[in-house]
C-alpha cells in the first residue's frame, strides 16, 4: 500500500508540474515575455518598481478630493479601485508597462478651481466635465486623430518630449526629497543636505546608483524599500497607526449622480452652464499631450519606439488611456492618466502588460492597506527617479542639433517640460516654436497639417490661459 501511495503521489505531482508549465507557457504567449526578451520575474520587479514609484496618488489624490467634498474613504477607494481597473485594462489590451492613475495636475484643477474657485460647482459636475472630456478624447482615438497627431511630430521633437520628461522626473525627485527648494531670491536653491529628508534622498539615490552600476535585477526597487527602512529611524518613514478596511463606493457613477439642491444630473449641469465646456478644451489639451509624452517616454525606456521616435502598436495603448480619462470621472476620482513613473518600471526591466497586471492587483490589495503605503515617501523614491531621468537623457544623441527648425523646438520642448512642471506645456513650446521658424524660413508647406492645428489650439490655450 505505501509504495502504491508514493507512486500515486509521485503521478499527482508530475501531473501538477505538467499543468503549471502549460499555464506557465499561456501566460508567456500571452504577453509575448519571451518575445520581447523579458522573464517573469523582470515583470513582478518592474510591476513592484512602477508601483511603489507611484503609490504616493493612494494617499495624495483622496486628500486634494477631499477639499473638493468628496469623503475621503470615498475617494480612497475610487483612486485605488480606478487604478486598478484600468492598469490591468492597459496590461490585457495593450500589453505595453503603462499603469494609470488619477492625474496629478487635474486633480488640484478638480479641487481648486472648478470646486472651489470662481466656478464653485459641486463635485458631481467636476466629475461630469472629467468624463465628458475622456470621451471626446475617446472618440478622437477612435477617429485616428490622436495617432495621426503623433505622426505629424518630427522625429527629433518626439525624441525631445522624452528627453524633457527625463529632466522633469529626475527634477520632481530631487524636489520631493528636499535636495532641491524653493528660494525667494534665486527660484530654486540647494536644500539643506543635513536634514533628515535630504539625507533618506542621498540614500536612495546612492543604492539606486550603486546597485545600477552593479547590475543588480531590481536595483530601483531595492533602492526604494532601502530608503523607506532608513527612514524610520531618522523619523522621515511614519510607521502606520490605524488601519482602514472598509471600501466606500458612493462617488461611483458621479456624473449620472442628481446634484444636491437640484432635480438635474450632474452631467446636464455641464451643458447648463457653457463656460464650463472650456474646461473640457483645457483638460482635454492637458490629457491629450500628457500622454503622448508618457507614451513616448516609457517607450524608450522599454524598447517599443524605433530610432525615429515611433511608437510600435500605439492605437490600443491610447484607446485604454482615452478609455480611463472617462472612467475617472465615472468612478469620482479625477481623470486617469498614464503615469510617467511607469519609466522606473520598465528601467527595472518590465516589457510587457504583465507588469501592469501586477501594478493593478497591488492598487486593489493596497485599497484596505493604504496606510503601508504611506510610508513610502518622496524621499524614498527620489533615486529611482533621478536614475530613470539619467536613462532617459541619453535619447539626446537622435535629436538633429545641425538644423534650427529640429533644434530649437526640440531644445525648447527639453526646457520647457521641467521648467514650467508641465509635460503639455512644453510640447506645445516646441510645436509652435517649429511651425514658427518653419514660416521664417519660407517652408511652412513643410509642416504637416495636423501640426499646424495642434499648434493653432495650443496657442488658443496659452492665450485663453
Amino acid at each position: 500500500m505505501s509504495h502504491v501511495s508514493r507512486e500515486a503521489r509521485k503521478s499527482c505531482l508530475r501531473r501538477d508540474a505538467r499543468t503549471s508549465i502549460r499555464k506557465g507557457d499561456e501566460v508567456d504567449s500571452f504577453f509575448k515575455i519571451s518575445a520581447r526578451n523579458s522573464t517573469v520575474g523582470n515583470e513582478v520587479i518592474g510591476g513592484l518598481t512602477t508601483f511603489l514609484a507611484m503609490a504616493y496618488i493612494i494617499a495624495v489624490n483622496p486628500s486634494l478630493l477631499q477639499t473638493a467634498g468628496i469623503p475621503f474613504d470615498a475617494a480612497l477607494t475610487a483612486t485605488c479601485v480606478g487604478a486598478a481597473v484600468m492598469t490591468i485594462a492597459m496590461g490585457l489590451v495593450a500589453n505595453r508597462p503603462i499603469a494609470l492613475a488619477s492625474g496629478m495636475g487635474i486633480n488640484a484643477i478638480v479641487a481648486y478651481t472648478l470646486c472651489l474657485g470662481e466656478t464653485a460647482v459641486d463635485w458631481r459636475v467636476a466629475m461630469a466635465i472629467i468624463f465628458l472630456e475622456g470621451i471626446v478624447i475617446l472618440i478622437l482615438v477612435l477617429c485616428g486623430l490622436r495617432k495621426a497627431v503623433m505622426d505629424a511630430i518630427p522625429a527629433s521633437l518626439r525624441h525631445a518630449i522624452g528627453i524633457g520628461i527625463g529632466l522633469f522626473i529626475a527634477f520632481i525627485g530631487l524636489k520631493g526629497g528636499g535636495i532641491i527648494v524653493s528660494d525667494e531670491s534665486t527660484m530654486l536653491a540647494l536644500g539643506d543636505l543635513t536634514s533628515p529628508t535630504a539625507i533618506v534622498s542621498l540614500i536612495a539615490i546612492l543604492v539606486a546608483v550603486a546597485l545600477q552600476v552593479m547590475n543588480v535585477k531590481g536595483a530601483l526597487l531595492i533602492s526604494i524599500v532601502a530608503a523607506t527602512i532608513a527612514g524610520i529611524p531618522l523619523g522621515v518613514t511614519a510607521l502606520p497607526s490605524e488601519w482602514s478596511f472598509g471600501l466606500d463606493f458612493s462617488t461611483f457613477a458621479a456624473p449620472f449622480q442628481t446634484v444636491p439642491g437640484t432635480d438635474t444630473m450632474a452631467l446636464v449641469q455641464v451643458f447648463l452652464q457653457p463656460a464650463l465646456l472650456l474646461f473640457v478644451f483645457s483638460l482635454l489639451m492637458s490629457d491629450f499631450f500628457d500622454t503622448m509624452g508618457t507614451v513616448v517616454a516609457v517607450g524608450e525606456q522599454a524598447n517599443f519606439v524605433d530610432k525615429d521616435g515611433n511608437v510600435e502598436d500605439i492605437q490600443p495603448i491610447l484607446t485604454v488611456d482615452s478609455v480611463a480619462a472617462a472612467a475617472g470621472g465615472f468612478f469620482g476620482a479625477s481623470s486617469i492618466t498614464s503615469f510617467v513613473e511607469s519609466t522606473s518600471g520598465a528601467a527595472a526591466g518590465a516589457r510587457t502588460g504583465l507588469s501592469c497586471v501586477v501594478v493593478g492587483v497591488l492598487f486593489f490589495v493596497f485599497a484596505f492597506f493604504s496606510p503601508v503605503i504611506a510610508m513610502v515617501t518622496s524621499a524614498a523614491t527620489c533615486g529611482a527617479l533621478v536614475v530613470v531621468g539619467y536613462l532617459m537623457l541619453s535619447d539626446v544623441v537622435n535629436v538633429d542639433w545641425s538644423k534650427i527648425e529640429f533644434a530649437f523646438p526640440a531644445f525648447i520642448t527639453i526646457l520647457g517640460i521641467p521648467m514650467t512642471y508641465s509635460i503639455t506645456n512644453g510640447i506645445g513650446f516646441g510645436f509652435i516654436s517649429y511651425c514658427v521658424i518653419k514660416i521664417v524660413q519660407g517652408k511652412p508647406g513643410e509642416v504637416k497639417p495636423l501640426m499646424w492645428v495642434a499648434a493653432l489650439a495650443f496657442l488658443v490655450m496659452f492665450i485663453v490661459g
